[in-house]
């Protein structure tokens, strides 16, 4: 008799088992749908931080009539910017001196919060988070004028770049959110430099496969 009961005791039914692998399916779904709101919530930041930048660079030029960065009586027209701080007003961003001071410039106006040092910064996807607005993933994000933007070559403009280290995910969900998702065309694209930007890229898309987590953009912001 107690033999009987042992094995009649022995492993799982099928029942067990079924109820095992719906707990498990069920919490290997909540992980996924949890991921997938993070990302989700990291792609709204960073559309919103391309925004907020954008709006600002137009409401600058509207107040002053000169480009922030580039402004050469900065100092006398915006508190907090001194005499060291003013552009050359040749009508673009394109000096290192010049993309650092565009951040004091328009947070100094009030169009951005935070401050910045003021710093040079040279015109790639690397400006440390003192000199140049965080994009979320430990990296500055930078104004310019340039041609950074893929399949741009030799043809400059004002491009908002967005600084390197972010997943080759978010990159491909943004621009696939707010522009065309390609990543060589629309005024979304992908950086031609910086980081290791080529296994980003499979052109004309993203190689999301690759998970890449070095990856940025060039929008074009005029």
């Amino acid at each position: 008799m107690n033999r009987h009961m042992k094995k009649h005791q022995s492993g799982f039914t099928l029942i067990e088992i079924a109820i095992v692998m719906v707990i498990i399916g069920l919490l290997l779904g909540g992980v996924l749908k949890g991921q997938e709101m993070i990302n989700s919530a990291k792609v709204r930041s960073l559309n919103n931080k391309m925004d907020g930048i954008t709006a600002a660079w137009f409401a600058f030029q509207d107040r002053y009539r000169a480009i922030p960065g580039d402004m050469i009586n900065a100092n006398t027209q915006i508190a907090g910017v001194t005499a060291a701080q003013v552009g050359d007003s040749g009508g673009t961003v394109n000096s290192n001196a010049e993309r650092g001071f565009a951040w004091v410039h328009l947070s100094a106006a009030g169009f951005l919060s935070g401050s910045y040092n003021g710093a040079a910064a040279v015109s790639n996807f690397n400006c440390p988070i003192v000199t140049c607005p965080n994009n979320g993933f430990g990296q500055g994000m930078l104004l310019t004028f340039d041609n950074m933007a893929t399949a741009n070559a030799g043809q400059n403009a004002a491009e908002l770049l967005t600084g390197d280290q972010i997943p080759v995910g978010i990159v491909a969900e943004l621009d696939r959110k707010i522009d065309d998702g390609l990543t060589n065309s629309g005024s979304i694209r992908a950086a031609t430099a910086g980081g290791a930007q080529a296994a980003c890229v499979a052109a004309p898309n993203y190689d999301v496969a690759a998970q890449n987590t070095d990856c940025g953009l060039a929008a074009r912001v005029l």
